[in-house]
């Protein structure tokens, strides 16, 4: 039986990687290891719904090739995005601050109706280091769902899209005013934005599970998510290549920002939350840092940088990150996600992310590393 599985799963992964050598397939030789994180995982793989995309990089003179592998990839199979929606979110907020004249990222706002005052730059900060809802819902209030999407897909960024608020979960189409600081003294008001009602996802595996919990009832019908965040793997690599690698897309598919914005936003998305001023011993380095490191609260070696936002809700782990060794000159970019509900119940709380999510993410990101490693030192 295990030949068997191991037989289908070289079958898969020659269907779905895009080489011509195999014996240089980053993808086949880190799905073949035989560390039980990742064995485990992908001795039942489709019970994990996982899907993979890793792109290697080399720099040859002044060009950047950039070659992409795939594993189950598939945009009509649908997982729940949970937070990796968030950096979308902040860097079109920092782009939409180039069209508003009387703002830029250090206004201080506050949404109508709540007493909590940010400024832009603070709120892109708290979704970065420690994934903070209520800094995303912020920003969301400011653009809308409907724009937020249009201009994701202007840029040739799709499937995508945005339909919900964070961690409150509030489905209004209507966004709340903010409140914006003009000077110490002088306020002014945005107005609100009414968006289009969601229309429901036509998706493969869009209804999971064997049940669910509302309230404090359980349902015996599959977890509808219908009407939900949609962001697949390949859309969030795509918005990271953006941002990484801007010179390889044309003007129109680049994000509207200047060179110190995206030297902000790029600062962000690697600092570490101790870094950002928050507790070390509750926000430990790896506390939004999968791959690597997941499984773990040592610290993150000073010349490794992880640029990334992940996600987890229902069940559903993902990272999409750029991660790079400044003294061994290692770069790649990796995208990962899984579910882990081994009872298909959501909403129950009860989900294997430390038993099986983080230490399958934390083994492909080394695998991944000791690829990129070796090959690097390779003649």
């Amino acid at each position: 039986m295990k030949a068997l599985k191991l037989a289908i799963l070289f079958l898969l992964l020659s269907m779905a990687c895009k080489t011509k050598s195999k014996e240089n397939n980053p993808m086949e030789l880190v799905l073949g290891s035989q560390n039980m994180a990742i064995r485990n995982v992908i001795d039942s793989v489709d019970q994990y719904e996982v899907q993979i995309l890793y792109t290697q990089i080399d720099r040859r003179g002044d060009s950047i090739i950039l070659t992409d592998y795939e594993f189950q990839l598939d945009d009509m199979k649908y997982f729940y995005p949970a937070s990796t929606v968030k950096l979308p979110i902040a860097v079109l907020a920092l782009e939409k601050l180039n069209f508003t004249d009387s703002l830029n990222r250090d206004t201080r706002y506050y949404i109508e109706g709540d007493s909590v005052e940010n400024t832009f730059a603070e709120d892109i900060s708290k979704i970065l280091a420690v994934s903070d809802n209520h800094a995303n819902n912020r920003l969301l209030e400011f653009q809308g769902q409907d724009d937020i999407n249009l201009r994701l897909r202007n840029k040739g960024i799709f499937p995508v899209r945005i339909s919900h608020r964070l961690g409150v979960h509030s489905d209004d189409v209507t966004t709340k005013p903010l409140i914006y600081y003009i000077n110490d003294s002088t306020t002014g008001t945005s107005a609100s934005i009414i968006n289009t009602e969601p229309l429901s996802l036509s998706l493969e595996r869009i209804k999971k599970g064997v049940g669910y919990y509302e309230k404090d009832s359980l349902v015996n019908n599959p977890f509808d998510f219908s009407y939900k965040n949609y962001y697949p793997v390949s859309s969030q690599h795509g918005v990271l290549k953006r941002l990484i690698f801007p010179e390889l897309f044309k003007t129109n598919e680049r994000f509207n920002l200047s060179e110190d914005q995206r030297e902000f936003l790029l600062t962000a998305m690697h600092t570490l939350p101790k870094d950002a001023g928050y507790d070390q011993e509750e926000f430990y380095d790896s506390y939004c840092k999968f791959f690597i490191y997941g499984d773990s609260k040592e610290n993150i070696p000073k010349h490794i940088k992880i640029y990334n936002k992940v996600g987890f809700a229902y069940g559903t782990l993902t990272d999409c990150a750029y991660i790079t060794d400044e003294k061994n000159k290692v770069e790649f970019m990796l995208t990962a996600t899984i579910l882990v509900n081994e009872d298909g119940i959501f909403n129950d709380d009860k989900y294997e992310y430390d038993e099986i999510g983080i230490p399958f993410l934390a083994a492909l990101g080394r695998e991944f590393y000791n690829y990129a490693l070796e090959t690097k030192k390779a003649p």
